[in-house]
């Protein structure tokens, strides 16, 4: 079971990551210019862009109990994953998938060059 903090935790820890207040004060980590990963209320879930629609179709007939969306977000690559129902590996590579996909490519690009990796 994954938390808001676990989620912290690995979005900050990504290059140019920062975290700001979203909708209804709930938090949201971003780079400039824009939003990767966020916690929303109704019901409580990760956000997280994912490479295509199709893929976030994919994830979601997978494992519904986990992944999911609702209809704000009908033709958009996000997904809503529920914290209850994933593991910190998955949590990781979830977020850290969404920031490579939304994060300028310099900094994606330096990233991938870093030693380790």
């Amino acid at each position: 079971m994954a938390t808001e903090d676990d989620v912290r935790g690995i979005a900050l820890s990504l290059p140019g990551a920062y975290e700001r207040e979203s909708y209804g004060g709930r938090p949201s980590w971003r780079t400039k210019p824009r939003m990767f990963s966020g916690i929303r209320d109704d019901p409580e879930a990760l956000v997280v862009w994912v490479a295509s629609v199709e893929e976030k179709e994919e994830l979601i007939a997978s494992d519904p109990g986990t992944f999911f969306t609702t209809s704000h977000y009908d033709g958009h690559p996000v997904v809503l994953v529920r914290l209850d129902d994933v593991d910190a590996d998955e949590l990781r590579e979830l977020v850290e998938e969404s920031w490579r996909l939304r994060a300028p490519r310099t900094l994606s690009a330096n990233r991938d060059r870093a030693p380790g990796r």
